[in-house]
């Protein structure tokens, strides 16, 4: 249903550009947007983790002694509590974070700017890994190779999934996504008596609609 009404969405809109150039009347493009969008809903995807899988995660990277065990718990803890995309993750650079304040300035979709600010657990594992990076500039998390050299190179999409599923494993938790995480920080704040509202903010939503969607607490409550 979200993926055929995305696509008459998209027809909608080339239809208006037609319209725009002069290609077609203004009723021509009347009639042909008028399809109606289709109605359904499906099951929300993915899952949001409990405390205790998030505490194996982090368990997991502090078992590891090199610099990469500092710069995943780094991660893992910035999208549980930040909430961001396994994208805007990638495109972090330093300068983007204050480590005195704790503030983050995240580049979300379509270019809209927002910031999130961490405390403490989450701003102790960040502040840790850049005692380790140091203050060279490029990327927020950089690439690390086998002999626990840094390389300050962007970590690549596929590298960020690849270590989100390896910690996972060694954490011997359920397979979970990147996007799970997300989900987890949202359910988190909702089941803490945060306002939908600001959350949706917080997460880089325009509609809280998009937000309620990644509520767990609803299926929780089912069980």
């Amino acid at each position: 249903t979200a993926s055929a009404n995305r696509m008459l969405s998209a027809l909608r809109g080339v239809l208006k550009a037609a319209w725009k150039l002069e290609q077609m009347s203004a009723e021509q493009y009347q009639r042909a947007a008028g399809i109606d969008s289709i109605e359904g809903e499906t099951l929300p995807a993915g899952r949001a983790l409990p405390s205790g899988e998030k505490n194996a995660l982090m368990a997991a990277c502090a078992a590891d002694p090199g610099p990469a065990g500092v710069r995943d718990a780094a991660i893992i803890a910035l999208m549980a509590v930040g909430g961001l995309r396994r994208a805007e993750v990638v495109n972090l650079d330093l300068s983007d974070y204050d480590p005195g304040t704790g503030r983050l300035k995240i580049l979300g979709k379509r270019n809209q700017e927002r910031e999130t600010f961490l405390s403490n657990g989450a701003l102790d594992a960040v502040n840790d890994w850049l005692i380790i990076r140091g203050d060279q500039r490029g990327p927020l998390f950089i690439a690390i190779n086998r002999g626990d050299r840094l390389i300050y190179n962007r970590m690549t999409a596929q590298a960020f999934y690849s270590m989100l599923k390896r910690r996972g494993d060694q954490a011997g938790i359920k397979e979970f996504s990147p996007h799970d995480l997300r989900r987890t920080m949202i359910s988190d704040l909702l089941d803490a008596g945060a306002d939908i509202s600001t959350v949706a903010k917080m997460v880089g939503h325009k509609n809280v609609n998009t937000t309620a969607r990644y509520d767990r607490r609803p299926e929780q409550a089912k069980q």
